[in-house]
């Protein structure tokens, strides 16, 4: 399963319904779960995050306008030294499409360490606070102690385990 930006992960209590890309899981949910929505809670992968889906049929959504597509493209300040600017300046598209492009080449790169444990204890946080072990785990977990974590979540439910392995390899 890779980890991309928009992948996301469904639960329903202890059992892991879905996980993927955001458009799939949400058309998932949509087709095995109508009507029965609310009670599923839903986790960014990159960030180990509840998250909201937008449940709507794509079929009902408005056919697409004449004329330049909506980027949603938000203008916003960036505050760089002169010279950060000349070189902006000077880069193919200039310096708008070269911070796209910077951002998105951050973006794809495998999340580090901290970014993963981070993750990690979001999901924790959210799911597994009342469970036992609970401190333990987070203790091993900033320790980075693998094997006391897994001692310690050994009697966790086998999706909820698998989830927090997924949220930490590499």
């Amino acid at each position: 399963m890779t980890r991309v930006h928009d992948s996301v992960t469904a639960f329903l209590g202890d059992t892991r319904l879905a996980s993927g890309r955001r458009e799939e899981v949400t058309r998932l949910l949509e087709e095995r779960y109508p009507g029965d929505l609310g009670t599923i809670l839903v986790f960014e992968d990159a960030t180990g995050r509840l998250t909201d889906l937008d449940y709507w049929d794509a079929a009902r959504a408005a056919p697409p306008s004449a004329g330049r597509p909506r980027l949603g493209v938000k203008a916003r300040e960036v505050t760089l030294l002169p010279r950060h600017w000349d070189w902006l300046a000077a880069q193919p598209g200039g310096a708008s499409a070269a911070l796209r492009r910077l951002v998105e080449a951050a973006s794809k790169e495998a999340p580090d360490a901290k970014q993963r444990r981070d993750a990690a204890y979001h999901f924790m946080s959210h799911v597994c606070g009342d469970r036992p072990g609970y401190e333990t785990a987070l203790r091993a977990l900033y320790r980075g102690d693998i094997a006391a974590l897994k001692t310690a979540i050994a009697g966790w439910p086998a999706d909820i385990r698998a989830h927090i392995a997924h949220l930490l390899a590499p």
